[in-house]
């Protein structure tokens, strides 16, 4: 509740409704005096500001330590106490995909490169001692040696070896080869990209990891909704659970994966600077149990035997990996017509 004055008007000034009390019954507005002072908007600043990170901290100590209870609490109405779901995933996933876009990346000084490789030329010696190291395996090359290595980078996303689109017409013409719409225009894509990248194949590699790698948000948040139909599937006989039901699970376990992975970065970034091989355990640790906290989560909040229980989590298991096969081979060519 905000401590600015109340008005004596009684007509709501959002809605008009009749006022009874401080708040509106049909839109809920605080009945006060619109003028604000600077104080009063950075009061209500910090005020909202507590209040997030007040429920945003018990959110997600229950969904931490809790697997299901959150998604149960949701669903029997108790909500107050908690962080909206979507807006828990909106930040959790904003905090993520921030992290993981900075730590994972393709180099952007492969990036730069011409087609014609002269950019290497601007490199200083320990510019080019590091990007050698990188694409050779630890071993440094010579500026020629870069280049030459850039420039005899296989890279194909259809089969075949055709110089000109009037090449392959003509052998589809003559019946030398048949192949399907797909099959053309993926062939027809090939011939551009190795006409485009005639001298830096690895340069198209590289546009093509970096357009995979930015449709990992899109992939994630089409599987979400997917993985909540399959939850429905398996509990269909379950009428109490509403598809909602299932969505709200699946947004909890997301943001619990995002805080494991997190974790997983983390030790992962340490391995890296200490070369402490042992620490691979650790993410293998927290790995296991992203997989045994969805059967707890499910064991939780579905209520139902360990045997059927873990019928299903296998079942979910198929099925997700499944669907996201397919949904990563969708938009892995379509990342190929892209670059």
């Amino acid at each position: 509740m905000s401590h600015l004055q109340q008005r004596k008007d009684k007509n709501c000034l959002n809605c008009g409704t009749t006022v009874i009390g401080k708040y509106c019954h049909v839109c809920g507005q605080e009945n006060t005096e619109p003028k604000e002072s600077v104080w009063h908007l950075v009061s209500h600043f910090f005020s909202d500001i507590t209040h997030f990170d007040g429920k945003f901290f018990a959110s997600m100590k229950d969904i931490i330590l809790k697997p299901g209870f959150l998604s149960k609490e949701y669903m029997i109405g108790r909500r107050a106490s908690y962080l909206n779901p979507i807006r828990m995933y909106l930040f959790t996933s904003f905090i993520f995909f921030l992290i993981f876009f900075s730590l994972f990346k393709v180099d952007e000084r492969v990036l730069s490169f011409k087609s014609n490789g002269t950019n290497i030329d601007k490199l200083d010696s320990a510019q080019l001692k590091a990007l050698s190291e990188q694409l050779n395996n630890g071993v440094p090359l010579t500026k020629e040696e870069l280049k030459n290595k850039l420039d005899t980078t296989s890279f194909s996303v259809a089969p075949g070896n055709y110089k000109s689109k009037s090449q392959y017409d003509s052998l589809l013409r003559s019946g030398a080869k048949k192949h399907n719409w797909f099959e053309r225009m993926l062939v027809y894509k090939n011939i551009e990209l190795n006409q485009k990248y005639a001298h830096n194949k690895r340069l198209a590699l590289a546009n093509l990891l970096a357009k995979v790698q930015h449709a990992i948000p899109q992939m994630l948040f089409i599987l979400l909704p997917l993985f909540a139909l399959v939850l429905k599937l398996l509990y269909i006989g379950h009428k109490r659970f509403y598809y909602a039901d299932h969505a709200i699970f699946t947004i909890h376990f997301y943001i619990f994966v995002f805080m494991a992975m997190l974790l997983i970065f983390g030790v992962n970034k340490i391995e890296t600077i200490t070369g402490a091989n042992w620490l691979v355990f650790i993410n293998l640790a927290f790995i296991l149990i992203i997989f045994f906290y969805l059967y707890k989560a499910m064991r939780n909040f579905y209520k139902q035997k360990r045997a059927k229980t873990i019928l299903k989590y296998f079942l979910l298991l198929f099925s997700f990996m499944s669907i996201g096969t397919f949904i990563i081979i969708i938009f892995f060519f379509v990342s190929i017509f892209e670059i």
